[in-house]
């Protein structure tokens, strides 16, 4: 354990050196000291850290329900639900599609269909943690889309456990996907009505007694969620949206940083533990097709949400970038895949195209000006990467406030929390 947090952040600092994001280097860590590459092996077995890292994306989802009101989400809810929808269709649709153009079989397009379609919260969240983007304009769409993703997942999990099990079982899908998404109601019910309540609950002075609270609360609901067929991140992210809005909201910002960032590293270290890169040539051609179709599908999809959501070039390619990496979906989908007996290439294309994102869509993010530049109205931005910075931010922050751009081009004064 401790050689895994050493490594990280030594590959962190050395790449932080020359410009580079942590994800890609947590990830490069732990298949540099896995059991699949010659030398050092720190740990045989990836399972090994499973409740570890499972631990490190529930406190990364946590930290961003904490970030957001549930009341700035429902304001948009339809937006948000046509962004989000937009999203899927276009990138589901591309994945099915590529799917099929495989000819690896019709169980094997639908694996892929999820592969392609669904980004990686972990990921995303990070990326809008270390880019310091939680207070852009774009970012509830980009976090409206997540939690629609999410929405699907739930039901689409529940639709092809049973095609791959063999099961002929309509009906068991359809009460799997009831009981999902009436848990997902309850949950968005007790952080639209419950907050007052649940602020009282876990209010103390104690910073001790908070810490414990807090975690054993996102972590109690997360495993809850995953028994009723939702992602656990999802029930933590809900958790959070509860617990921001409390009067202690601030003080479990700042309490739960150091734990989200140990955590947050292990999951990424765990998952490059479970990549093979002997497996990655076999299916390079593949993976490459894979990841130009998901380039061009999310640019697509991230210039229609922009535009939904009356934003720019610069926001346009905010969107399309952060939104780009894939991940622990991608895996649980692999490890459904193996265990059906599906296509034995599967399992190492799902690998490699997760690895290419992972790694590709932090750079993409950071430099996500580049993109802007080319999108339509980009060259009439001013900044051809949002207003007034070189990242496509498009706020700015005074006195406490939040200077945000209105779909009209007027910037207006807003309260900001973060």
């Amino acid at each position: 354990m401790g050689g895994a947090f050493l490594a990280a952040a030594l590959l962190a600092r050395l790449g932080g050196r020359i410009g580079l994001p942590t994800i890609p280097l947590f990830i490069l860590a732990g298949i540099l000291l896995g059991p699949h590459t010659p030398g050092i092996v720190l740990l045989s077995d990836p399972h090994d850290l499973e409740m570890l890292s499972a631990l490190g994306l529930v406190l990364l989802l946590f930290y961003l329900g904490l970030e957001f009101h549930l009341d700035d989400l429902l304001a948009g809810g339809r937006t948000m639900a046509l962004a989000g929808g937009t999203y899927l269709a276009l990138n589901v649709g591309a994945g099915l599609g590529f799917g099929f153009a495989l000819g690896w079989g019709t169980s094997e397009a639908l694996v892929l269909a999820g592969v392609l379609g669904i980004s990686s919260s972990a990921i995303v969240t990070k990326v809008l943690v270390d880019l310091g983007r939680i207070g852009n304009p774009e970012t509830r769409p980009i976090l409206g889309i997540i939690v629609v993703e999410d929405v699907f997942l739930a039901l689409y999990l529940a639709a092809l456990q049973p095609i791959l099990s063999g099961a002929d079982s309509a009906a068991a899908a359809v009460m799997d996907a009831g009981k999902a998404f009436g848990f997902l109601l309850l949950l968005a019910l007790a952080a639209r009505f419950g907050t007052r309540v649940i602020g009282r609950l876990i209010n103390t002075r104690d910073d001790e007694l908070l810490v414990i609270s807090f975690l054993g609360a996102a972590v109690f609901v997360a495993g809850v969620s995953e028994w009723f067929g939702v992602a656990d991140a999802i029930g933590a992210f809900m958790v959070g949206l509860m617990l921001g809005s409390t009067t202690s909201g601030e003080r479990i910002r700042k309490l739960v940083h150091p734990l989200r960032d140990a955590f947050g590293a292990i999951f990424f270290f765990a998952f490059g533990l479970s990549i093979d890169p002997g497996d990655l040539p076999a299916v390079l051609w593949p993976v490459l097709a894979a990841v130009a179709v998901t380039l061009v599908m999310n640019v697509l999809a991230g210039v229609a949400a922009a535009r939904i959501n009356g934003f720019g070039a610069g926001p346009a390619a905010n969107i399309s970038t952060t939104l780009l990496a894939r991940g622990e979906f991608a895996l649980i989908l692999a490890t459904m895949a193996a265990a059906a007996g599906l296509d034995e290439r599967l399992s190492p294309f799902i690998a490699g195209y997760v690895l290419v994102l992972a790694v590709l869509g932090p750079l993409a993010a950071g430099r996500s000006h580049w993109l802007a530049r080319i999108l339509p109205g980009g060259r009439d931005d001013g900044t051809a990467g949002g207003i007034g910075t070189d990242d496509g931010i498009g706020t700015g922050s005074r006195g406490g406030d939040t200077a945000v751009v209105t779909p009209a081009g007027t910037a207006e004064a807003v309260p900001g929390r973060r």
